[in-house]
């Protein structure tokens, strides 16, 4: 253990003393005065720039950049501005506005006029569907009635007057035509057979799916349809008419037929209360008429008695 001194540090026993030849050779060995333990090999000074002499174990360093790396990279060449040139580039035209300049989707550039959506007469709507059947018919022709071809057997007799849904749906029944085929794709004996299958209608359905049951005429239970039924239908209003009935001079003047109410609905007349109101304007304009001449004739009067007497003749007596 060392003995602690008063007159210096304590010294270690066996230690060499700091001017023998034995310390020398150890710091010359480099096992005397380092900091860390262990062979370092011979005592040299550690290179300060050696960054790797400090670093723990399994840890490696950035590479050193050298000094020309170092330098800064050399800027890219600015290129040569373009000389302003004199020319001035054209606007471009803008189109007028007003009835003779309109802007048109003709006149854009890269854009063309739609086709088969032009109105008037010169362009039309195309067809929505195209059939592959060359014998494919758009306009099928029934009872004088022109019928969409495109549209199911079923639905497109609903367009002929005096045919409904049900009645549609027994002649193609009775036709043995589908209700869902195209009618377009339809020849034209089947549809012939449709159409002699709704004239003949009346002695194949009950009574009360006809239009005219028992007529007053005729006595029998007909059903037109087509034009025919228009022309049945204003041929019973002239009848009603002739004979006087309610029906039939409700017909005539305009009036509503089935009993509804016309308080409130159906008031076909004039407007009573724009002719009262013309009535009273008259009214008042023909009495301020009459009132002129009257207020004329009192002021006339006065005006008589103040006029001079005449003079009496020269051989006349004085009163």
């Amino acid at each position: 253990m060392p003995v602690p001194t008063s007159s210096g540090p304590a010294k270690i026993e066996g230690a060499p003393e700091p001017g023998s030849l034995h310390s020398e050779a150890l710091k010359k060995g480099g096992l005397l005065g380092a900091r860390t333990l262990g062979a370092r090999g011979p005592a040299e000074s550690p290179d300060p720039s050696d960054s790797t002499s400090e670093l723990p174990r399994g840890v490696s360093s950035a590479p050193k950049e050298s000094k020309d790396s170092k330098a800064e990279p050399a800027k890219p060449a600015a290129p040569a501005e373009a000389e302003p040139s004199t020319e001035k580039t054209p606007k471009k035209e803008k189109s007028g506005k007003g009835r003779d300049g309109k802007d048109s989707k003709e006149g854009k550039e890269g854009k063309e006029p739609k086709e088969g959506k032009g109105k008037g007469k010169g362009g039309g709507k195309a067809p929505k569907f195209v059939s592959d059947n060359p014998n494919f018919r758009y306009i099928v022709r029934v009872a004088n009635t022109d019928l969409d071809g495109t549209r199911p057997t079923g639905l497109a007799l609903t367009g002929v007057g005096g045919v409904g849904l049900r009645l549609a749906e027994v002649a193609c029944r009775l036709a043995n035509v589908p209700a869902a085929e195209m009618i377009g794709n339809l020849s034209e004996q089947t549809v012939e057979g449709i159409e002699v299958t709704l004239n003949s209608l009346p002695t194949k359905v009950p009574l009360w799916m006809v239009n005219h049951t028992r007529e007053p005429v005729l006595g029998d239970s007909l059903h037109y349809i087509g034009p025919d039924l228009e022309t049945r239908r204003r041929d019973d209003v002239n009848i009603m008419r002739m004979v006087r009935s309610y029906r039939g001079v409700r017909h005539e003047r305009g009036q509503k037929v089935r009993g509804q109410r016309t308080r409130s609905n159906g008031r076909t007349g004039m407007a009573a209360g724009v002719l009262k109101k013309d009535a009273k304007a008259a009214a008042a304009a023909a009495g301020k008429e009459e009132a002129a001449p009257a207020a004329a004739a009192p002021a006339a009067a006065p005006a008589a008695a103040t006029a001079t007497p005449a003079k009496p003749a020269a051989g006349a007596k004085k009163v």
